[in-house]
This record gives C-alpha cells, structure tokens and sequence, in this order.
C-alpha cells in the first residue's frame, strides 16, 4: 500500500476501522501505527509511533500523508468521549506533519440538533416558523459546534452515511469547503434485493413495492428504485416496482397515524398481495415504522420488509419492531453494535445485517486516486444469526466471502 495514506481510529481494537483498513489495503496493524495513551487523570494523549532513535525528523512523521480516521459508536465509550478523541487524534496527525486528515463516522454525531433557535441558524427547503424554532429554544445549534471543532482540530473532510438533514449536509459542506461526503447506500440495498431478494422483486405478477414511510424518506426511494434499474439492466427480466409515499399525523407525544400520502403513486389497496420494501435513514424508537407497516399489512401486503441504515437497539425498538407486522429488517453496521446478538434480542430471528467496511474503503480508494475494489467482488458481507430462518439459504446460496459464518462473528448467545 502507498506510504501517502494511513487509516486509524481513537479506540483501541475497533473492528469496524480495523476491517475498513484492510479492505482498503493497509498492511500495518492499526495498533502499530497510533498509541492511545491515558494519563492517570484519564485524558487521552495519542501519539502516532515512530522510531526512537529517529531525531531527524520530529513532528514530521506523518509529513505529506493523508490520515483517515474511522471513528464508530463501539465499546463503552460515549458518543462524548469519541468526539474528543478524534479531535485529539485529528491534532497530533496534523501537529506531525500530516497534509490531509479525514474522518470516516457512518453514523455523524451530533447531527440531530441541526438547526438553532434563531431562523438563520441552519439553512433548510422551507420557511422557518417560530413553531420550528421553538423546538430549539434553550438549546446548542450542536450539529454547526461540531463541525467547528472537528476543523479546528485540523479535519479536512468528513465521510459519512445517508445523514437526512439537508441543514446538515449544508453546514458540513461550508465548514469542510466542499469535502464532505454523504454516502448514500442505495447501491448497497438494489444490490441486495437483486441478489438476496429477487424472487421477491422479480416472478410476481405485480412485482414489488418500494415504501417512503414519510416525504422525507421519498427521494432516497427513488434512488433505490434507479439503482435497481441499472443493477437489472442486463437481466432478462427487470424488475417491477411501484413507489408508495405515506404521510404522519402524530396525535401525541409516542402515537402517530400513517396513510398514503395524497402525492403518491401508488395508494394502499396497490400494495395487496406484494412485497412492500419500507425505507428509513434511522430508528431510534420504531413507533412510526410500526404503524407503516401495520397500514401495509392491513392493506394486503404480502410480505413488509423493513431496511434501514442506522439501527438504534434501544429496548424501546426491539420491543416495537417485535411484531408481526414486520417480516424482515435489514440495515448496516454504522452502528457496530448491532452485531452483537443481544443488542438484536429477539429481533435477531428476523434480522440481517450488511457489513460494510468494505464499501467504505472502496469510496476511501477512490477519493484517494487509488484502483476502486469494485472489480473485485461485492461491497458487503452479510451477517444473520443462526437462528434466523433464512440463515442457511442464504450461506449455501453465496459465496464464503458474502457471508459473516459463526466461526468468525463469535457462538450465538
């Protein structure tokens, strides 16, 4: 691998940039590249490792490289604590020299606060009211003060994964001078539906639906659904798939009424005897998606497969989204904690997850002018637990590398 670029983390053993760095072709160890050092006072003082007997060059150790700095939720750290080590780290690679720094974060802190209480604190597509400012009130425009830190501390860019807010995207991309990359995996869940589900999209009569559980989520449909197309393009049989919008009323604090959407293309009787694939960026308490889904199921629906990016495991979602109403749940690792089967509980009987350290190394590559692995095989591995009924199917269907096998992701507990 070329010396100019060097991929690290701020915790220690974190198998999410551990994997990412060898995907992209880093043959040094992470751990033998950076020390994470704590001072008895508990403040971490990282130090990126040279050779002792080297008095030539101090502070230029990292001089003309780029240093790419993956950063997850993992461990028993705080999203807080993280924070602070990557502008730690962030600092000393660009206190040593370094040209470049990156962070990778899949799942961008502090992005939920994206506007402030003032109307010209975030830049939205709508006229803010003071209703919407309200929601603010008292509070930190926090998604703007991270950005600052993170480029005081010397980051030039940062990658992250299907961020919603445009007032974020915005923000980032003033702060980082256009260096900001919202990745969207819509590649990843076309390529999932052809490959994983295609006798659910293709040899039905009417084919499959694709589900915007809200406005918000409509555009990203409609990039899953122009991915599909492409992925198909050399397939005898192309998909059929029909866009269904919904729309949300909440009648109180947890308790949200969900109907299609006047705008949509397709009304809810459409959906009766298909499969209907709902979309989401996130879940943090799964009350809405519930209510979607049970619209479908009412409504006909065959089979409701539920894909989302970032999975907040909270006992609050695995208790809602533990309901017939839901068939499937597919989402990522961006929050690498999903891996672990109790953080599944019971929904690990009717979840998959699509590892994807690969594809982040794969974008890493090319926005470096490095070959893209693309040639090279799929951007994803699957990992399900045993005792999920479509485990075997799909390991005897695909090859080793597609798969997380028992052996590697640790015994179900």
């Amino acid at each position: 691998m070329n010396g100019l670029y060097m991929i690290v983390n701020s915790v220690a053993d974190d198998p999410f940039a551990i994997d990412v760095a060898h995907y992209f072709g880093q043959a040094a160890e992470i751990a033998d590249l950076i020390s994470l050092k704590r001072f008895a006072n508990s403040e971490l003082c990282p130090r990126f490792i040279s050779d002792e007997n080297d008095l030539a060059n101090i502070g230029r150790r990292l001089q003309g490289r780029t240093v790419v700095i993956v950063s997850t939720c993992c461990g028993n750290h705080t999203r807080n604590a993280l924070a602070m080590r990557t502008c730690l780290v962030a600092r000393a690679a660009k206190d040593n020299g370094a040209a470049r720094v990156l962070l990778v974060e899949p799942d961008l802190f502090y992005s939920a606060q994206d506007r402030g209480p003032a109307a010209n604190q975030g830049r939205v597509d709508f006229a803010r009211t003071p209703q919407d400012c309200k929601k603010f009130d008292g509070q930190p425009w926090s998604a703007r003060l991270y950005a600052e830190l993170l480029h005081t501390s010397g980051v030039d860019g940062v990658v992250t994964v299907h961020n919603h807010s445009v007032s974020v995207q915005r923000l980032f991309a003033e702060v980082f001078g256009g260096q900001f990359y919202n990745l969207s995996p819509a590649e990843l869940y076309a390529n999932y539906l052809i490959t994983d589900r295609i006798d659910g999209i293709i040899g039905k009569a009417q084919g499959a639906v694709l589900c915007a559980p809200d406005a918000g989520a409509r555009s990203f449909v409609l990039n899953v659904q122009t991915e599909l197309e492409r992925a198909c393009s050399d397939l005898l049989l192309s998909p059929q798939v029909d866009i269904l919008t919904m729309c949300k009323e909440r009648s109180g604090e947890r308790r949200v009424e969900v109907r299609a959407a006047p705008e949509s293309p397709l009304d809810l009787p459409g959906v009766s005897g298909r499969e209907v694939i709902v979309f989401d960026d996130m879940v943090r308490t799964g009350n809405t998606i519930v209510e979607c889904c049970r619209a479908l199921k009412n409504a006909g629906a065959r089979r409701v497969v539920f894909v989302v990016t970032h999975f907040y495991s909270s006992d609050e979602v695995k208790e809602n989204l533990n309901t017939p109403v839901i068939d499937e749940i597919v989402t990522s690792n961006t929050l690498p904690t999903i891996l672990n089967r109790d953080s599944q509980g019971r929904l690990r009987k009717k979840m998959l997850v699509l590892k994807i350290e690969r594809w982040i190394a794969d974008f890493l590559r090319q926005l470096c002018g490095l070959r893209g692995l693309s040639q090279g095989g799929p951007l994803y591995t699957i990992d399900m637990s045993a005792k999920n009924p479509r485990s075997s199917d799909i390991r005897a269907s695909l090859p080793q590398a597609r798969t997380q096998t028992k052996r590697e992701s640790g015994s179900e507990q």
